[in-house]
């Protein structure tokens, strides 16, 4: 306490939210003057933040969401490469890590989703919400183009926002009582969503695993194919051909006893096909392909990595009509209520561009924009086979998988990162199996491509 004989100009600091940035305070530290009166007291206490008691609501926290390990693997690889930028201002990285899409729309889809974006504007062409399952159309032309005489149609079709939004709605359709296998390695919306519905226990850190998951180990040695006679039953399968991020493509033999393994156990098969157009060869594009597979599968697809649709946002699920639950209640009718509950459907202007990519000059455009990135893929393997990697994958995906023997993926990923400003993907990020690889995405710029690769070059000779 000291006592003011004069007046004083006392510096208060104050600082404005994100929300007030627009205003005419200024998100700068402010000098605020406060006159005291001569002859009086100013009591003045510092309060440390740690003090400042936050008010809290009485709701608790959701549990599940307490298991999930550090954030989510592609915005922590997007922390790290800002971080790396911060100590390396002036660094060319190339990105090459998150499998997002870099070449252009082709004109034929963006020409189109134009159109029915103007027509919007018009008394005629407007339209609001449209069917929860997609616009007939639309469904009627996927099942076609990709499900030709399988047995597939329309009314099996759901379009949607993309295929890793149908992940999460097909978890919440199963609900938190089921039990899940996995692929190890696997993309990791398939774990991380089954840990936030509840379906798990705790993350084991001795091996890397959640509790009450079957990791059905993916490796060299077995050709990427689990030995299902060693996987204890579970209720769901969730298997992505060609496999990210290993790059691995299920023949059809494998498939067969895929299916015939679900049938015995009673199970459902979630088929991701996400890169089902990246097959040059006899290898099945559907899961539908197999004989028997529509009473044990559900399959999700999108134009992401085939038209640049990573933005955009389009992609389906197939759910058969002749898949049903143990009590003979059909799966699409459930699916149909929880899309109808959580989904206002896929934009308009997006399923105009997916029936543009239908189309016979949509097809050609979509093989040509695969085709650039197959022309990648083969650069980064010839690359990493020169140096005298042992490399899997690129022949039928868009990721190419190197192995780093004995080595931790997270440190290949740092001297990768430290060394040659290129971003990969630990391959520990995909679950224990992907320890001592990591993945590396054909989804860039020719010339970055080339570049990063005198750069593993320069780093491993």
């Amino acid at each position: 306490m000291s006592v003011v004989n004069h007046h004083f100009v006392a510096p208060i600091s104050s600082s404005s939210s994100d929300f007030f940035a627009q205003s005419n305070f200024s998100s700068r530290t402010q000098s605020l003057a406060v006159r005291v009166k001569k002859g009086m007291v100013c009591n003045c206490v510092a309060t440390s933040p740690t003090e400042q008691t936050a008010y809290k609501t009485k709701v608790s926290r959701n549990a599940n969401m307490a298991k999930l390990q550090a954030g989510y693997l592609f915005p922590e690889i997007a922390r790290r490469r800002a971080a790396h930028l911060q100590k390396h201002p002036g660094a060319q990285v190339i990105s090459l890590g998150i499998g997002d899409t870099t070449e252009p729309i082709p004109e034929v889809i963006t020409y189109a989703m134009a159109e029915r974006a103007h027509a919007l504007s018009t008394v005629e062409g407007y339209s609001g919400y449209g069917a929860e399952q997609g616009e007939k159309q639309l469904r009627a032309s996927i099942a076609s183009s990709f499900y030709g005489n399988l047995g597939i149609d329309e009314g099996d079709i759901f379009v949607s926002d993309g295929a890793k939004c149908d992940i999460s709605r097909l978890q919440m359709l199963f609900g938190s009582h089921v039990s899940m296998a996995v692929q190890d390695p696997s993309y990791p919306a398939y774990v991380d969503s089954s840990v936030i519905m509840g379906q798990t226990g705790l993350f084991q850190k001795d091996a890397e695993k959640y509790g009450k998951i079957e990791y059905m180990r993916c490796t060299p040695e077995n050709g990427f194919f689990p030995d299902l006679s060693a996987i204890d039953r579970t209720d769901i399968i969730f298997f992505c051909s060609p496999n990210n991020p290993t790059g691995a493509t299920a023949t059809r033999e494998q498939l067969t006893k895929l299916v015939q393994f679900a049938k015995e156990n009673g199970s459902i098969i979630v088929y991701d096909s996400a890169y089902a157009m990246y097959i040059s060869d006899d290898s099945p594009r559907s899961i539908f392909e197999i004989p028997g597979a529509k009473e044990v599968a559900i399959e999700t697809a999108s134009f992401s990595k085939y038209a640049g649709f990573t933005g955009v946002r389009l992609g389906w699920t197939v759910v058969p009509k002749e898949l049903l639950f143990s009590d003979g209640f059909p799966v699409a009718k459930d699916f149909n209520r929880i899309v109808c509950t959580c989904f206002n459907g896929a934009s308009n202007i997006a399923q105009a561009g997916g029936l543009a990519c239908l189309s016979p000059e949509g097809h050609k455009a979509m093989r040509q924009v695969v085709g650039f990135y197959k022309g990648n893929t083969d650069i980064i393997v010839d690359t990493f086979e020169s140096l005298g990697f042992s490399v899997y994958g690129g022949k039928n995906a868009p990721y190419v998988w190197v192995h780093f023997p004995g080595r931790s993926s997270w440190d290949v990923f740092a001297e990768i990162l430290e060394k040659t400003h290129v971003v990969t993907t630990p391959g520990s990020g995909f679950g224990p199996g992907g320890e001592g690889f990591i993945r590396v995405s054909a989804f860039g710029q020719r010339e970055n491509i080339l570049e990063a690769s005198e750069r593993f070059k320069q780093l491993y000779k």
